[in-house]
């Protein structure tokens, strides 16, 4: 176990708290540079970012023409039309609702092995023409995966077709009506694609989250906790409420 560093965590009072501090730091870099790309993130843990970044936009003329976003992941197979795809996802929640006409989401259409593989390629280089990723958005699964990134995946992975951990599937079964309609694979970007990334933000919720973030915050770096490899980026930034800040503030007093 290494020493506990919390110099690049910040630790908000509830999960309104956390999801301002996030957006202050995206609406901060698209203000700075209106050209900005983003990396970002389903799920239920940035739900309120998005929320906060569309009132902004609406209240503030918060600008996205401008920005290019890339999302980490889609399950696979998995129609863009489908309300479980996170095209759908994004579009609801965020894209549909301001001024962003570049967005990209893996596409998770069932095709060859081949044609997987040839449009997990293109998505990179489509990600290196656009200048690279300024900023991506994290949350962090109970199993310590970042994006789709599940145990076992290695710190120079590029974006691919995975398989998803029981578990992760288990906590999508509610919004499917059961882990039988959960798809068991994914495309997701690489811990490699996400690493190239100029600064990294990583938000967790919840108590229940408190357990994974002491590890992949205090545990030496391992495929086992994929989320390890992202502590040993330069820009890398933590933001917790409470809940999920608990046991690793318990780590750092005892360290």
């Amino acid at each position: 176990m290494t020493r506990t560093d919390l110099s690049n965590v910040q630790v908000a009072k509830d999960y309104t708290g956390l999801c301002g501090l996030v957006a202050d730091r995206i609406a901060a870099l698209v203000q700075t540079k209106p050209n900005a790309v983003l990396g970002l993130a389903t799920g239920s843990t940035p739900l309120g970012v998005y929320s906060a970044l569309v009132r902004r936009h609406r209240e503030e003329g918060l600008d996205f023409s401008r920005v290019t976003c890339f999302n980490l992941d889609e399950y696979y197979p998995m129609s863009p039309k489908s309300l479980h795809s996170y095209r759908q996802f994004m579009a609801m929640n965020l894209f549909d609702y301001i001024n962003c006409p570049n967005w990209f989401v893996p596409d998770g259409l069932r095709r060859s092995a081949s044609e997987i593989e040839q449009d997990c390629l293109e998505y990179e280089a489509r990600i290196a023409d656009a200048g690279g990723i300024d900023l991506q958005l994290l949350g962090i699964g109970r199993t310590g995966h970042v994006g789709f990134n599940e145990p076992g995946s290695s710190p120079d992975s590029r974006t691919r077709l995975v398989t998803l951990a029981e578990v992760t599937r288990q906590d999508a079964a509610p919004s499917f009506g059961g882990i039988d309609n959960v798809p068991r694979q994914a495309v997701s970007m690489g811990i490699g694609t996400i690493m190239d990334a100029r600064e990294i933000v990583m938000m967790a919720t919840g108590a229940g989250k408190a357990a994974i973030v002491r590890a992949a915050w205090t545990e030496d770096p391992t495929d086992h906790i994929p989320a390890t490899w992202v502590r040993r980026h330069p820009n890398v930034h933590l933001r917790l409420d409470e809940g999920a800040a608990s046991l690793l503030l318990e780590a750092s007093l005892t360290n």
